[in-house]
């Protein structure tokens, strides 16, 4: 195992305090941080130390896939590490957003290699499926509810301007798109006026709540009310959110791991200064209900649990080890990356032992050994999702 240092985004949504709190470092951080990246995603890859020198870990991949990524994930996802683990901190709501399928991925990126006006969509040909989990109490939204219900949380406010989205709601599921359409090509002049009549209305409840507050962040943006055709989620420490491709959805408040395919492809709907795409997002968007977007954990040894998801690019395990598992072993596939969340952990892929403390990570090659983990204290695994 090797020590890997993830940089640190500072998108203005983040902590001050969650990611250095996790690293031991003074709180307040100079400024807010959002993200802790530990892969190889070109856009911001960690760094391994390697004969006195940072090398960034893409370098390596590149150099020797076979030992690295083994001939699995290369056959699979060529040569390139498959995932991105994140640790993720926001003090104020990302915005609302999805991603694309591999398809989508693939034609948009092409689509985009011809574009000369700088508006890019896709910064590469891969998709992003992701799964979150909460290490703080956290809140989101995930995935489109009940369009019933939807029509009547909007029906509420009883803002005459919006009957037609309340009408594409009382279709059902095939209204859903009609719906998120009227809101988000609303006439511009007319958007503050519409936000403020909802955050405004004599309407009590946790939706009503919700509208109040990012109508305070975004008082002229149609995404505070496409947000309320959302599930409004809060996790407790240990449950995930499971995003497959094209569904909607925004982490508002809290701190997790995050774990993704390794793509940086984003589609914006709202509640963010940054560029939306409208069209495009429409094309991008699953139109369905999203049953229940909660996973739960599941033991799968002692000292081991994991968030089961439908994908071959990323698996996701944590490790506890005290004494009820003073020693745990994890055989895993590929390559390995592994973050300590709490103690200290002591990881042996059999080329030697490396002890991590809390903000820690490191990175093992697939040539390597099953993971061996002593010591006390609490760590996630990245590996690939293949078996």
């Amino acid at each position: 195992m090797e020590l890997l240092h993830g940089p640190i985004r500072d998108y203005a949504w983040g902590s001050r305090s969650a990611i250095a709190e996790l690293q031991g470092r003074p709180v307040p951080s100079d400024g807010p941080e959002a993200e802790l990246w530990l892969g190889a995603h070109p856009g911001a890859p960690a760094t391994v130390d390697t004969d006195g020198d940072r090398v960034s870990l893409v370098d390596l991949v590149t150099a020797e896939p076979g030992r690295w990524l083994g001939e699995q994930v290369v056959d699979r996802f060529g040569t390139r590490l498959p995932f991105l683990l994140k640790v993720l901190a926001a003090d104020a709501p990302l915005s609302l957003q999805a991603h694309p399928d591999p398809e989508q991925a693939r034609a948009g990126y092409a689509a985009d290699a011809a574009r000369t006006d700088g508006q890019r969509n896709y910064v590469d040909p891969y998709h992003k499926p992701e799964l979150l989990v909460a290490l703080s109490p956290m809140e989101a939204l995930c995935g489109f509810r009940d369009p019933a219900e939807s029509a009547d949380v909007l029906g509420a406010f009883g803002v005459p301007a919006l009957e037609p989205v309340v009408a594409a709601l009382r279709t059902g599921p095939a209204g859903l798109r009609d719906a998120v359409r009227l809101l988000l090509t609303w006439p511009a002049a007319d958007r503050a006026g519409l936000v403020d009549a909802v955050a405004a209305a004599d309407v009590a409840g946790p939706d009503a709540e919700l509208a109040r507050a990012l109508a305070a962040s975004y008082p002229a943006d149609p995404g505070v009310l496409v947000a309320l055709l959302l599930h409004h989620v809060w996790l407790a420490p240990g449950e995930a959110i499971w995003m497959p491709a094209g569904n909607l959805h925004a982490y508002l408040r809290g701190t997790g791991v995050e774990i993704m395919a390794a793509s940086d492809n984003v589609l914006r709907g709202g509640l963010t200064p940054k560029r939306v795409d409208v069209d495009e997002l429409l094309r991008v968007l699953r139109f369905e209900v999203l049953t229940d977007p909660v996973v739960t954990a599941r033991p799968v040894a002692p000292g081991v649990v994991c968030w089961p998801v439908p994908v071959e690019d990323f698996a996701l395990h944590r490790v506890t080890v005290d004494a009820t598992a003073p020693q745990v072993r994890l055989p895993l596939p590929g390559p390995r990356v592994v973050l300590c969340r709490a103690g200290r952990v002591a990881v042996d892929d059999g080329t030697g032992a490396l002890t991590l403390g809390p903000g820690q990570a490191a990175v093992g090659p697939a040539a390597a050994g099953p993971l061996v983990f002593s010591g006390e204290g609490e760590a996630f695994v990245a590996t690939a999702g293949l078996r």
